[in-house]
């Protein structure tokens, strides 16, 4: 045999029809129309698949020569085609994998089935001429073609043979019509199964949505958690800081006290200020120091607001004891004389007497009157007259000293 390829189907034709029977070497020549070896046969497939689409699916094999949708008489699809390669290679890998594996062309999970295809020659047929002539032959040929008379042998095995080919097409039919319940019934499975396919995906989906929410709500309290713990801690080593300073300063003021001795601070010094702003005129008037000799009982009367007593007049009784004179507030007790000591002071109530007046006040009640000479330590003011310049300059007291008040 001999294959002989021409540049198109037409040629083809035109050859066959010119070499088919001729005598070539004392034999005849039967020129045929080659089966293509790189043919497929899909089936199974949807009804929303076309030829393009087929030939697009299967060009990942090989390169593809055709692809063929086959359909009835009204144009609706068979769901049976054709894939005809360039090349066997590509036809037998597509075989192998889609024989293997489910080979899907659309959403829908419905594989396609890949089959060898059937070679048919439905073009030449088979005429007379090539017959072969046996003895079979020749007894089936011995009759021409008849309709068998009723009531005939021939009849009755032909109804017979009818009636064979009757239950075959209705088991045929049958077994098609199940087949075809099979398929509806399990595409309804299949879109049940989807959906809810398609409803774990979403609560897949949700939960870990939920999952990833959870964990950045823990990661941001976890944030929280340590930014709350940091602002505690700054707020500890402030605290702590604060305590530290404050117990330095007492260490100092401590230390600053300590190294003073017995110099009062700022606070002692003010408080004594307040102490003596709180007593006034009439609270230091009868307080004692180291420096005045003189009892708190020999004093003589308080002040009234530390007004001189140059106005008031005398008071029937024995004479006091002359005291020290007394300062504008009250403080003429109260140690170092606030005017100099360099004169006498005369003094309008007390004469100038000398340390034997300024004893008990029995004692300068009942005692002379005679003047004192005046104590060496308080001198007199010399000069001008003073703040005391009324009073008797004889140094006596004529008139009886004034009862003490509380």
């Amino acid at each position: 045999f001999y294959i002989l390829e021409k540049e198109s189907r037409t040629l083809a034709e035109i050859a066959k029809a010119e070499l088919d029977g001729t005598i070539l070497k004392s034999r005849p020549l039967r020129i045929r129309f080659a089966t293509h070896g790189a043919a497929l046969t899909v089936k199974n497939l949807s009804p929303v698949v076309s030829n393009e689409l087929l030939e697009q699916a299967f060009s990942q094999f090989g390169p593809v020569e055709r692809a063929v949708v086959v359909v009835d008489d009204r144009g609706r699809a068979t769901g049976k085609g054709f894939v005809e390669f360039a090349a066997k290679p590509p036809a037998r890998k597509a075989l192998e994998r889609c024989s293997d594996g489910a080979f899907l062309l659309t959403t829908t999970p419905r594989p396609v089935v890949v089959e060898p295809m059937e070679q048919f020659d439905d073009e030449d047929g088979l005429p007379e001429k090539l017959m072969q002539k046996t003895q079979q032959y020749h007894k089936e040929r011995e009759q021409p073609p008849r309709f068998a008379q009723p009531g005939t042998f021939e009849f009755e095995y032909a109804s017979r043979w009818k009636a064979l080919d009757e239950m075959e097409k209705q088991q045929r039919e049958q077994v098609d019509r199940n087949i075809r319940e099979a398929k509806e019934k399990l595409e309804a499975e299949m879109e049940a199964a989807r959906h809810e396919h398609q409803l774990m995906l979403m609560r897949q989906d949700l939960m870990r949505r939920q999952e990833e929410l959870r964990r950045l709500e823990e990661l941001r309290n976890q944030e929280l958690q340590k930014r709350k713990q940091i602002q505690l801690r700054h707020e500890e080593e402030h605290r702590r800081r604060e305590e530290e300073m404050l117990r330095q300063r007492e260490q100092e003021e401590l230390r600053r006290q300590q190294e003073g001795g017995f110099k009062p601070n700022f606070m002692d010094n003010r408080e004594q200020e307040m102490r003596m702003g709180d007593m006034g005129p009439r609270g230091a008037i009868n307080m004692g120091d180291a420096f005045s000799p003189a009892p708190a009982g020999n004093q003589g009367p308080p002040p009234m607001m530390g007004m001189n007593m140059n106005n008031r007049g005398t008071l029937p009784g024995p004479a006091m004891g002359p005291g020290p004179s007394m300062g504008p507030e009250g403080a003429a007790n109260m140690g170092t004389p606030m005017m100099p000591d360099n004169g006498t002071v005369h003094n309008e109530r007390f004469p100038q007497g000398g340390p034997s007046q300024m004893g008990s006040p029995l004692v300068s009640r009942t005692g002379s009157e005679t003047p004192q000479p005046p104590m060496s330590g308080v001198g007199a003011v010399s000069g001008g007259p003073g703040g005391f310049g009324r009073g008797n300059p004889g140094g006596n007291f004529e008139g009886p000293n004034k009862r003490r008040r509380y």
